[in-house]
């Protein structure tokens, strides 16, 4: 979900179907947003999961929206050019909020996740982290996420120790901030081959009071395709690397995670359907992996691969490979 606020008290809204590039493209580019009046508040989510072109915009106004306005933003929906507008008036409530609060809370193992305006009550003994509906995936809403947040937690009550990890596909930056969490001590990397989802985990970062740096206890932070980058290379090998993407990037990014985790290490995988599973660990295992344990959040499983220790010659630690994971297609989503 995107959410552009302008103003809160809203009593018009205009609705058009719209694709994912084109809502993130109006955020990139909003100052045309200003020559609007009445200017509105922009709002895009998907309409099915996983489909780029099934996207809804929403514009609230706080008066009607004349004919001209409503053109005006659907000229910059190109998928929408057929489409006809549905204009609604609504009763007087602060709609950003509303809009805000249609995402409930998540709690997943020892971790409660919640935005502003829906906080509620956190629950004894729970971390909280407050993410915001933003232009990056990951708010743990989504079986995903939530998956790897709870099979997270798990590891850390099995007495699992890391001093290296990496959130590969970042998203928001929960993960990572979970795994910070757990392991306060531990040296952090984030990447994401989207630079908006590298500056919302920034934000997100000072929000939940998790130091950014390169220095033990800290998350460093790089635009990354997969694990090309020096950032990520040169902290290898890992403990611990976390990939909550897509099925295909993750068969594809199988030796480059292989290269960066330390014989011993665990992996966790998420982001592909309980169809694509065998596949994916497939591909894990024919670079030493095992599958240590699976968790099922409805059709998303969350995968917690071991890579097994081998004897003999040594394998390179550094990897090479990149992913065709196209710029724009989040990281963790």
């Amino acid at each position: 979900r995107a959410v552009s606020k302008r103003s809160s008290t809203m009593n018009w809204k205009v609705t058009l179907p719209c694709t994912r590039n084109e809502a993130e493209a109006l955020h990139n580019d909003d100052e045309w947003l200003a020559a609007l009046d009445p200017m509105p508040t922009i709002v895009a989510d998907e309409v099915e999961a996983f489909n780029d072109d099934k996207w809804r915009l929403e514009a609230y106004f706080n008066e009607k929206p004349n004919a001209q306005v409503i053109s005006a933003i659907q000229i910059r929906l190109p998928s929408a050019a057929d489409a006809k507008a549905v204009v609604e008036k609504l009763p007087d409530a602060d709609w950003v909020v509303m809009s805000q609060q249609g995402l409930q809370p998540v709690h997943a193992g020892r971790f409660y996740v919640h935005t502003m305006a829906n906080k509620g009550t956190v629950p004894y003994g729970a971390t909280p982290f407050q993410i915001e509906a933003s232009r990056a995936f990951g708010t743990g809403g989504h079986e995903t996420t939530s998956g790897c947040l709870d099979m997270l937690d798990r590891m850390k009550r099995a007495g699992k120790r890391f001093d290296l990890i990496a959130d590969i596909g970042t998203g928001t930056g929960l993960l990572a901030f979970a795994a910070h969490a757990l392991w306060p001590k531990a040296y952090l990397t984030a990447s994401d081959i989207d630079p908006v989802s590298i500056d919302v985990t920034g934000a997100n970062a000072e929000v939940n009071n998790v130091p950014c740096g390169v220095a033990q206890g800290q998350l460093a932070l790089c635009v990354a395709a997969g694990t090309a980058h020096d950032l990520i290379t040169a902290r290898a090998p890992y403990d611990l690397v976390i990939a909550n993407i897509l099925a295909g990037p993750l068969i594809e990014l199988a030796p480059s995670l292989s290269a960066i985790l330390r014989e011993g290490g665990s992996l966790i995988l998420a982001g592909l359907l309980n169809t694509q599973a065998e596949a994916v660990t497939r591909a894990y295992r024919l670079h030493g992996f095992r599958l240590q344990k699976r968790k099922d959040m409805g059709d998303w499983p969350c995968l917690w691969l071991v890579k097994r220790r081998s004897y003999g010659w040594k394998r390179p630690l550094r990897a090479s490979g990149r992913t065709s994971q196209p710029p724009g297609d989040f990281g963790t989503w």
